[in-house]
């Protein structure tokens, strides 16, 4: 069983920088890659970032690439994700999951391939 816990989400003004955290319980964090995903009202839960269980690999979404970074440490066990030069468009609710289980574009893109979900911490993106 993990649970995880993001924090350090709130108001930001547009091209500004915020960065969120994920905290996760149990002693089996590193053997899981960790993803991130929003939802807006009225929309889809959407991938933005992923990174495998040695942090090794990196995955993004279209709309985040070059502005987002996903990072690990494991010795803390929390994931963060940098945002930089946010947008309007960013505004969301943004949750943490953690899968186990093998890594590739395709997998770590898809909600379903996740076991352990936060409860989710608000964005919101000031113009």
């Amino acid at each position: 069983q993990v649970q995880l816990v993001e924090s350090g989400g709130g108001l930001v003004q547009a091209g500004g920088s915020l960065r969120l955290s994920c905290a996760a319980s149990g002693r089996t964090f590193s053997s899981y890659a960790m993803g991130w995903f929003r939802q807006a009202p009225g929309k889809e839960r959407e991938f933005v970032a992923a990174i495998s269980w040695s942090g090794g690999s990196t995955y993004y979404g279209d709309s985040v690439k070059g502005r987002f970074t996903i990072s690990r440490d494991n010795a803390k066990s929390t994931v963060y994700l940098q945002m930089n030069s946010p947008k309007p468009e960013d505004t969301a609710v943004y949750y943490c999951a953690a899968a186990r289980g093998p890594t590739s574009p395709s997998i770590v893109e898809t909600p379903g391939e996740y076991d352990y979900w936060g409860q989710g911490t608000q964005v919101t993106v000031s113009s």
